[in-house]
């Protein structure tokens, strides 16, 4: 039962890996070009996707917002305090 288990987990770690090379734009994959990775994968199952998921993307991470921030609530409202 653990066995089953485990490669159920592999298999379905290289099949999102795979399925998440294929949908990445080609502008954020590091290290090796794009059919690479897709060989690298589906050649060395789960090392392959493991260096895919850590090391084959150029992941966006949110930068600060820019501009004015809307008021969270009526008391943070200038307008809504100079009415009271």
């Amino acid at each position: 039962m653990g066995k089953a288990i485990l490669v159920g987990i592999a298999v379905v770690l290289v099949i999102y890996a795979f399925f998440d090379a294929i949908a990445t734009p080609r502008q954020q994959v590091k290290l090796l070009p794009k059919p690479a990775w897709l060989i690298v994968i589906l050649l060395i199952p789960v090392f392959g996707a493991l260096a895919w998921i850590f090391a084959g993307t150029k992941r966006m991470r949110p930068g600060p917002r820019r501009g004015p921030r809307p008021p969270r609530g009526p008391d943070d409202d200038p307008d809504y305090l100079r009415g009271i």
